[in-house]
């Protein structure tokens, strides 16, 4: 197609074989977007095209929508972004819908035939890692081959504490659920694989909860998706004997003296207070200073 169209915080160029959605960096323009920058999106992970009257008067909105598993952001999302941080809806001047229908009797034309299926392999990039966010309960890291926790003690459960810091390979994540911190009870889960799933997210050592002011979207659902399309690609890992253990995958991670200082202090008072035994304190009190 060769042409570009130009909306509201975002413009759209058409290529042969794709289109790249090209995100603004104003000051009203959705954060997501400022995180997303550009996406090339191929018609092949395209299930739809459809023309409907904006959310805002005098407004239209071309939008896309993508087959079914070949988005890892949308994906993770699972149905939770709202309108406005949809990055697949392009919003135009009211005066623009015979142009904005043009093109969607376009990219109608140029969708696979197998749209309704879903697709085999993720089709659309996510940003790359490394990536990181503040939860309210501790720090979430993900640098291509592993997600790191650790835990803040001003937020953390005793469980989490009991658990220590947390190293997960992809290679043996089967999933990863995400629950918007705009919503109730918005925390980032991992899922091991064969690990039982806790109900509750703030005693899981494989979740982090947000609250107000932490993960929001715009960091916390690229940091899923990230996370999820590495768990995709990634093999199974190899049986047990040859998979180094937690307490062997933390000793390749050294921490600051200072923070490992603070968080054995937070465990005395654990101890003091009863919520730790003598024998729990001096294990998790070793585990920290290996970590030096």
């Amino acid at each position: 197609m060769g042409d570009v169209l130009a909306g509201i915080h975002s413009t759209w160029e058409f290529d042969s074989d794709s289109v790249l959605i090209r995100f603004e960096r104003g000051i009203r323009t959705p954060k997501l977007f400022h995180v997303l920058g550009e996406r090339r999106v191929p018609y092949e992970a395209l299930s739809a095209v459809e023309l409907v009257p904006g959310g805002r008067r005098g407004t239209v909105v071309l939008r896309a929508l993508p087959r079914e598993g070949a988005d890892p952001l949308l994906e993770a999302a699972a149905g939770q972004l709202k309108d406005g941080s949809d990055p697949y809806r392009l919003v135009l001047p009211a005066e623009r819908e015979t142009l904005a229908d043009y093109y969607a009797t376009q990219l109608r034309a140029l969708l696979p035939e197998h749209r309704r299926k879903p697709a085999e392999h993720y089709l659309v990039a996510v940003p790359s890692p490394p990536q990181s966010f503040k939860a309210y309960d501790g720090k979430a890291s993900f640098d291509g081959r592993t997600v790191t926790f650790r835990w803040f003690w001003t937020g953390a459960s005793t469980a989490k504490w009991k658990a220590g810091d947390q190293f997960f390979p992809v290679g043996e994540l089967e999933g990863v659920e995400w629950r918007s911190p705009e919503g109730l009870s918005g925390h980032l889960r991992l899922r091991p694989r064969g690990a039982e799933v806790l109900a509750e997210a703030d005693q899981d050592p494989a979740s982090v909860v947000f609250g107000l002011g932490y993960g929001s979207v715009y960091e916390s659902l690229p940091f899923a998706a990230s996370v999820l399309a590495a768990v995709r690609a990634a093999d199974p890992v190899p049986a047990p004997e040859s998979v180094p253990s937690a307490a062997s995958s933390q000793q390749h991670h050294r921490s600051d003296p200072a923070d490992v200082a603070e968080r054995i202090r937070h465990l005395g008072k654990l101890h003091e207070a009863g919520l730790l035994t003598d024998d729990e304190f001096t294990a998790k009190k070793a585990e920290l200073l290996a970590e030096l």
